[in-house]
């Protein structure tokens, strides 16, 4: 058996340390060159920070809205038969209280069914109004990162990116084309 080095494969550790050159030599080459300029937008951020986003925004609102309102009645006619079950539990016959139970379960069924459909509709909803205006954001990105010498753009929110400086932010630039562009 090979000797170990920290509890790895000597194998394993030659591996990284060959990639580890392999990345330097090459970040070195890429510097020497061009400068290495890199971004980081929250698209979230400029959705909402656009004025399309904001009125996106206050639609989708107001379709919550309406839908916790369209649910609002069921849920307090679930409510109000459960407490009836819970105080009437001892003095109802055994029949009267498997129907009433049967009843609360339909009405449960009835809550999460029309819930799933409603968070479908939300959900719908929110692609069909957000879909286009994030599709147009990359295009901004995209259009910045070549205008402004970009070499990479991240999201702020992608997986893998665990800290950048602020001064790195092009959010406010993307916005403030949105928002010009219309």
């Amino acid at each position: 058996m090979p000797p170990r080095s920290w509890g790895f494969p000597m194998r394993a550790s030659f591996r990284s340390i060959l990639l580890a050159a392999a990345f330097l030599a090459w970040a070195g080459a890429a510097q020497a060159q061009e400068a290495v300029k890199i971004g980081v937008v929250d698209i979230d951020q400029a959705v909402n920070a656009t004025d399309q986003g904001k009125k996106a925004r206050d639609e989708l609102t107001k379709k919550r809205k309406a839908a916790e309102a369209e649910l609002k009645p069921l849920m307090e006619k679930g409510r109000a038969l459960a407490d009836e079950i819970q105080s009437k539990r001892f003095v109802l016959s055994e029949d009267a209280l498997y129907q009433k139970q049967l009843d609360l379960a339909e009405i449960q069924n009835d809550a999460r069914a029309r819930m799933s459909e409603l968070e479908g509709q939300y959900k719908v909803d929110y692609e069909r109004l957000v879909g286009p205006l994030r599709q147009k954001l990359v295009e901004i990105i995209t259009d910045i990162g070549k205008t402004e010498g970009f070499t990479l753009i991240m999201e702020r929110n992608s997986p893998g990116l665990l800290y950048a400086r602020e001064a790195l932010d092009v959010t406010d630039m993307v916005i403030q084309r949105f928002n010009k562009k219309g």
